[in-house]
């Protein structure tokens, strides 16, 4: 089993690499660190890697990079994965920062790539729009979850924060209350990608700056019941789904088997469980609004 400790990047395709260049950076606060025709790559504020994006016929996101500890061999992970039949191999990255990588790919086709160690790469300095901190979550929908829960949880080492019921499970590879979703829907996709904020002040900065480029805010802002993270909702150029989000849940030490204790928990100590459509009702907020209906009903 691979032991997944956090996310680093994801990586697009789209129809318009300028468009979604001119989001990334003017709305969201990436920063842009290379440009080659068919390719940009963006960093946080902090010089970390946060998203590819790729020339392609669709929107689609293709692949997700992950962290493992430096003491890990990747190559005795892909010999243990093609040893599992899942075809895996080690290669020279192609984007700056980052030595080698494991490729292989999930169930549903996203490539994943697992590396060991990573160094900032770019230095970013002055305003930066939005400027999340970092690539928080990536969110997916598809028709059967419980093969995805499985393979994430077998082979890539997450642990499962919370059910909501038997239709939408969280899971964590970090401190994280959540670092990937999946979402019981009609077709199998990406949901929505999330960016973590510094805090709730940032959010309203956040909201003002959607406010002046023109960017409806389609659900939020709200505290969500699940993971408890403070949330606004919005859609970049291409129609996916971007949320901003603060103070998610932590699990601070897995042996405790509780959550952070915050105050505005109802449940004390709030730890891992089933929640009913009722409990993971918003702590405050508005509720989901017609633009949400359409995203989790769409083909």
């Amino acid at each position: 089993m691979i032991g997944i400790k956090r996310i680093g990047h994801a990586t697009f395709e789209t129809p318009d690499v300028e468009r979604q260049l001119d989001y990334y950076t003017g709305v969201v606060g990436l920063v842009l660190l290379e440009r080659e025709k068919d390719r940009a790559i963006l960093v946080s504020r902090l010089g970390d890697l946060s998203v590819i994006l790729h020339r392609g016929s669709a929107p689609k996101l293709t692949k997700i990079a992950f962290q493992v500890s430096p003491h890990d061999d990747l190559a005795a992970l892909a010999k243990t994965l093609t040893g599992n039949g899942i075809a895996a191999s080690v290669d020279q990255a192609s984007v700056p920062g980052i030595g080698k990588v494991l490729t292989f790919q999930d169930p549903k086709g996203t490539t994943i790539e697992v590396f060991t160690e990573a160094r900032p790469a770019g230095v970013i300095t002055g305003p930066t729009a939005v400027g999340p901190l970092k690539l928080g979550h990536i969110a997916f929908m598809m028709p059967d979850i419980h093969p995805f829960v499985e393979f994430y949880q077998k082979v890539l080492g997450f642990r499962v924060s919370d059910w909501q019921e038997d239709f939408f499970c969280f899971m964590r590879c970090g401190a994280d209350h959540h670092t990937i979703n999946f979402a019981t829907g009609k077709s199998t996709r990406m949901h929505h990608i999330a960016f973590e904020l510094k805090d709730w002040a940032h959010v309203q900065t956040a909201c003002d700056h959607l406010g002046h480029k023109e960017v409806p805010i389609v659900w939020g802002p709200g505290r969500h019941g699940i993971s408890h993270n403070i949330f606004i909702y919005h859609r970049d150029p291409d129609d996916q789904m971007v949320e901003f989000y603060t103070e998610m849940d932590q699990m601070l030490d897995e042996d405790l088997g509780y959550f952070d204790p915050r105050p505005w928990h109802r449940d004390r100590p709030q730890r891992p469980k089933v929640w009913d459509r009722k409990s993971a009702a918003l702590v405050w907020g508005p509720p989901q609004g017609p633009d949400h209906a359409r995203q989790r009903n769409m083909e």
